[in-house]
């Protein structure tokens, strides 16, 4: 008796998917028993499709696209700033040390889409590894400790070892989003977490900051998932959107936008221009 012989293929198959019409690739296996007809293993799309979180197996990750090319800085602190007509503008001062080069474009072509590479703060030779070095040394780029990646429509325009400058992206005036780490609080209770109102402090109560009851009894005998607890607070990637810059200084080098921006001074901040869907990035 002989035995068939199996023979596998993959390829990935674009579909357009039904709610947002953006285009999906799933990979199948076409495997082949020496027939004349191969079996098709299939791969069917969810009727709700929600990209994953987390551990979950399957995950369809989706870039977003960036306004604009944006620029690395440092947070110096808050203070008052006096506009023209007397009135106090709350402040953020945002410095920047030596950086924000352009280390690496990347195209449709080469990488699979369009994206400029940054790269800020200037550090020694031996605080980076050898591939580290070696990827800037590509371009005669300096040595710096930040790299992030902007995602364009269109990467048109930027060159390896480009310098790019605040005031000639950004204008006073201009709305701007800007992500950071927020300050880490460390192991936290419901009341500083969450918000939660305390129980009576007087009249014999033995309940003043506990969290209380978490859920049933034997149905459903569990406490759900994301129930709001105590735990970790703060330490988190944020961004805060659509913050207006009140004042670019040349001859200090730094900028202040309004408001307070995430974590605390000498923390990382990215700063784009703000997104406002149809008038500077495509709805789909």
């Amino acid at each position: 008796m002989s035995m068939p012989s199996v023979s596998i293929c993959r390829a990935a198959i674009p579909i357009a998917h039904n709610a947002h019409n953006h285009p999906l690739s799933l990979k199948c296996s076409f495997i082949n028993n020496g027939g004349s007809n191969p079996f098709l293993l299939q791969l069917h799309q969810p009727h709700r499709f929600k990209p994953c979180s987390g551990k979950g197996r399957g995950m369809v990750v989706r870039m977003g696209y960036e306004a604009g090319v944006g620029v690395m800085g440092t947070k110096l602190g808050m203070m008052s700033y006096f506009e023209s007509n007397g009135k106090v503008v709350p402040v953020t001062v945002v410095g920047f040390k030596e950086g924000n080069i352009v280390t690496q474009v990347k195209t449709e072509a080469t990488d699979g889409y369009d994206a400029v590479q940054v790269g800020y703060r200037r550090v020694r030779d031996r605080k980076l590894t050898k591939p580290e070095l070696g990827h800037l040394q590509k371009v005669d780029a300096i040595p710096m400790r930040h790299l992030q990646e902007f995602r364009l429509v269109s990467v048109d325009g930027f060159e390896p070892n480009q310098r790019l400058v605040f005031d000639e992206i950004f204008k006073e005036g201009d709305l701007v989003d800007v992500a950071g780490t927020t300050i880490g609080k460390g192991f936290q209770g419901g009341i500083k977490r969450h918000n939660f109102k305390r129980g009576p402090m007087t009249h014999g109560s033995k309940s003043h900051r506990a969290l209380g009851s978490i859920g049933a009894g034997t149905t459903p005998g569990r406490v759900y998932k994301g129930k709001k607890m105590p735990g970790r607070m703060g330490g988190t990637k944020t961004k805060i959107r659509k913050l207006k810059i009140v004042k670019v200084d040349n001859d200090l080098n730094v900028v202040m936008i309004k408001g307070a921006l995430p974590g605390k001074p000498g923390n990382l901040l990215r700063i784009t221009p703000a997104k406002i869907v149809g008038k500077n990035i495509p709805k789909n």
